[in-house]
């Protein structure tokens, strides 16, 4: 249920924008865009370079936030790096709004430096809690000692601001009690939060008070002359839109700020107001959003330092967690841009030039293709986020004729230099487009259509209101003349719409259910190929047939995983070559992305983590993988005392070791099925599967079997998996009779390894120790903490301890493993899901290999 009230919530905030421009349009039916165009003008040049200093103090101010969240959470985080959070956080999320911006942005910064999915979420919270205490303290001192009158339109119990003064004062005044009096953390859903102490909490109020009272004098310095009101009366009003924004979630709060504050400010002229508000959105969130694309440029080249040439071939390579992301918002407000140009005149002081210098034509065709060109962009921007390499090439060639059109339109060098930056920023980053997905199949969310829905609305409105003067006429429609600026913005909106219905059209005719069945004979034979050129045993489970698999288009690698609940989880890293990895990731994402699911990677090799990084996943580490290097491996000195004991005690009981070759592997197949049967009735266990064998007789028939006889009977037996270029050797099907000596696995286990040394193999891989390995430190992860907890304790339900200490005897040499999932409230339910889908019982199968296709 609320899951689909959060899947409603992006149609809640587009009605909410439909509101306030509605509204917006009553307050300002009395002026047209040249009295708004004449006021932005006429304010003076040095309100203009006091609000920009303001600007610069106040973003300054703004660290204090994320530094005072990250030292709540005990993390060593340097300075820089939480500087660079703080400032590319906030910019995108003042002008993007909460669905598309600043959370993003941190949560990918911060997980790319080792903050765990618990960690940025205490943050997350560190930083609402700052900002929201800040507002109710000072909001409520400021509607106290300055009330101001609550129109009487809006119907609410009282005539001033002073009650809710006393309100968000008292929530401010119990919050600060709260963390004076509790001192043990609260504890919600299995996370742990804890409340600051006094002098925390005392820095909580002066950062989040001093950016409030700093950027309401920013807007201030714009207004004041046109106000009639002090800066305590109008400080009020400020943090009543502020209030409203946040809560509104309308990205960028665009015409809710503007609305309020026209409503609440006592002015004889709302235009000059407005242009106040257009120019306070430039300085205050538009320039800071350009200062942080170079921001993220110079943050890439400080990391890599060096020589001339090393730095003019690392200017190619922005931060890979952030700049795909920063800009194809940016390649969205270039749209939104050329849109809302398409909608109003053309400056009229520009106007007398164009005639003279251009032909009318070649004007009208040019103002046509900026409206085309800035609908295209809004549609096309979701690529850059999933870094499609035809994304890229499409917007650079429309961001190109965009800049031309600028000028040919109308001489709007403004917006041609706009435009200019955000295909500079593509330019430079052109390394991080690299995949070969379709356009089409791109899935879009619902904040993110809501967000182009938004934009389109919002550009109809300016020209609507624009030309609400102009008498609407048929004739308008074929009106070709300099001053036609009503006829143009009509044919424009038309051509941009018809390219939105275009692109939702296509996508709704290619939209196909992708195939999640289990494989069949064709693909089974398909891995076979592939996983016999990998050389990691663990691949050969794709072999089972019990999982789904995912082929990338050339059929070179596949990727195996199952589905439990939301949570699709692969299996390991891509099997395949390396070059193919990344791509083939982003192939499972966006088919999970279908279903609404969660992209989940179980057990990926450390060498790999930085594709699901750049993934924006969170990284956990399961344990640790135990293989034993077999050139030197031996069975002298006394560490082997106890394997030599087990193997004496086997070879004096007349045991047995052998390996019977794959092709003779059916005429054993029934005895090792009675085996099989006995171990599972001892252990009062059933088949598992997923990330371990289960008995099936076409999968044991693909194998040599190592086995160990009594008396010429087979008593215990493993399948042999083998990696390419004899890599590693490892066992995964491991079953004895319950009539077998003890130690007989580690006689089976010892003799396959030296089987596999004379035979030349590198490597024994055990499998894995899970938790074990993992570090348990007062600046630990949670996840950390908790899972050396269980590692040390749990034996009860699971032997973790005696895992690795079983491993241990055979001197292996340990190499994490982890697992790549969303973070955040989510990580508990995958967490679940993952074990859930191990553990899932199979129902024992007979296949023949030798009846098939596959033998």
């Amino acid at each position: 249920m609320l899951h689909r009230l959060r899947q409603l919530a992006p149609l809640l905030v587009i009605v909410i924008f439909i509101g306030a421009i509605w509204l917006l349009t009553k307050e300002l039916k009395h002026y047209n865009i040249n009295d708004i165009r004449s006021a932005v003008v006429q304010i003076p040049a040095w309100r203009l370079w006091a609000a920009g200093g303001l600007t610069v103090v106040n973003y300054l101010l703004l660290i204090g936030y994320d530094y005072l969240a990250v030292r709540a959470i005990e993390h060593p985080l340097s300075l820089g790096k939480i500087s660079l959070a703080s400032f590319t956080g906030f910019v995108t999320s003042y002008n993007f709004g909460a669905l598309l911006g600043g959370t993003s942005v941190r949560y990918r910064l911060y997980s790319a430096w080792g903050l765990s999915a618990v960690e940025i979420l205490q943050l997350m919270l560190m930083l609402g809690t700052t900002y929201w205490i800040g507002v109710f303290a000072l909001a409520g001192i400021v509607f106290i000692s300055h009330p101001f009158p609550i129109p009487a339109s809006l119907h609410l119990p009282f005539s001033n601001v002073q009650p809710i003064g006393w309100m968000l004062l008292s929530v401010a005044i119990v919050y600060a009690s709260l963390t004076l009096i509790r001192k043990s953390p609260i504890r919600v859903k299995g996370i742990e939060l804890r409340l600051p102490g006094t002098k925390m909490t005392l820095l909580q109020l002066f950062v989040s008070a001093g950016d409030l009272l700093l950027v309401a004098a920013i807007l201030y310095t714009l207004l004041a002359h046109n106000l009639s009101i002090g800066y305590g009366e109008f400080l009020g009003i400020f943090l009543m839109a502020t209030v409203t924004v946040v809560l509104s979630h309308v990205p960028g709060g665009v015409g809710v700020f503007e609305l309020v504050i026209l409503t609440l400010v006592a002015s004889p002229s709302s235009a000059k107001i407005l242009a106040g508000l257009l120019v306070f959105r430039v300085i205050y969130y538009l320039i800071p959003l350009f200062f942080a694309i170079i921001m993220l440029g110079l943050h890439e080249l400080s990391l890599n330092r060096g020589l001339a040439q090393r730095v003019l071939q690392q200017a190619n390579r922005w931060s890979v967690a952030i700049a795909p992301l920063i800009l194809s918002w940016c390649t969205l407000l270039a749209g939104a841009v050329l849109l809302f140009s398409g909608a109003t005149p053309i400056v009229t002081a520009r106007l007398g030039h164009l005639q003279e210098t251009l032909p009318l034509p070649l004007v009208e065709i040019s103002h046509f293709m900026g409206s085309l060109i800035g609908a295209a962009l809004l549609v096309l921007a979701r690529g850059l986020q999933r870094r499609l390499d035809s994304a890229w090439w499409l917007i650079t060639s429309l961001l190109s004729l965009g800049i031309l059109v600028s000028l040919l339109k109308g001489f709007d060098f403004e917006e041609a230099l706009l435009l200019s930056i955000v295909l500079f920023g593509l330019l430079i980053s052109r390394g991080q487009y690299y995949r070969k997905g379709t356009l089409i199949h791109d899935r879009f969310s619902l904040p993110w259509a809501g967000t182009i829905l938004v934009i389109v609305i919002c550009s109809l409105w300016l020209g609507l209101f624009a030309y609400r003067h102009i008498e609407y006429s048929h004739e308008l429609w074929w009106a070709f003349t300099f001053k036609g600026d009503a006829s143009r913005f009509m044919r424009g909106s038309i051509g941009a719409m018809a390219v939105v219905l275009l692109f939702a059209f296509s996508k709704l005719v290619a939209a196909q259910k992708p195939q999640t069945q289990p494989p069949e004979a064709d693909d089974l034979a398909l891995v076979k190929q592939i996983v016999t050129t990998s050389p990691i045993t663990a691949t050969r489970l794709a072999l089972l047939g019990d999982k789904s698999l995912l082929f990338n288009q050339q059929q070179t690698a596949f990727m195996m995983y199952g589905i439990q609940k939301r949570s699709w989880i692969s299996l390991g890293d891509p099997v395949g070559p390396e070059e193919e990895r990344a791509e083939l990731v982003w192939q499972f994402r966006e088919l999970v992305d279908l279903y609404d699911g969660w992209p989940v990677f179980y057990q990926i090799r450390p060498e790999n983590l930085s594709i699901y990084l750049d993934q924006g996943l969170t990284i956990l580490k399961l344990g640790e993988e135990a293989r034993v290097p077999l050139k030197n491996f031996e069975l002298s000195g006394g560490k082997r005392r106890k394997l030599r004991q087990a193997i004496n005690h086997c070879q004096q009981a007349n045991c047995e070791f052998s390996v019977i070759p794959r092709e003779e592997v059916p005429s054993i197949l029934p005895e090792l099925k009675r085996i099989s049967d006995d171990w599972l009735q001892s252990k009062g266990a059933k088949e598992k599967g997923f990330s371990l064998g289960f008995f099936d007789e076409a999968y044991l028939a693909r194998f040599p079997i190592a086995v160990v006889k009594q008396q010429g009977t087979i008593i215990a037996f493993t399948n042999i998996l083998e990696g390419a270029g004899k890599e590693e050797l490892s066992a995964d099907l491991m079953r004895y009779q319950q009539t077998a000596p003890p130690g007989v696995m580690e006689y089976l286990f010892v003799e396959l390894m030296l089987w596999g040394q004379t035979q030349g193999y590198a490597w024994f891989n055990f499998g894995m120790a899970p938790l074990s390995g993992i570090e348990s430190r007062p600046l630990s992860p949670v996840w950390n903490r908790t899972a050396n907890l269980i590692f040390r304790y749990g034996d009860h339900f699971y032997r973790f301890e005696g895992l690795r200490s079983y491993k241990e005897k055979f001197d292996p040499v340990w190499t994490p493993k982890y697992l790549a999932a969303p973070g955040g409230l989510a990580l508990p339910q995958i967490l679940r899901d993952v074990v859930a889908l191990i553990g899932k019982t199979r129902t024992a199968t007979h296949r023949r290999s030798h009846d098939g296709p596959l033998g």
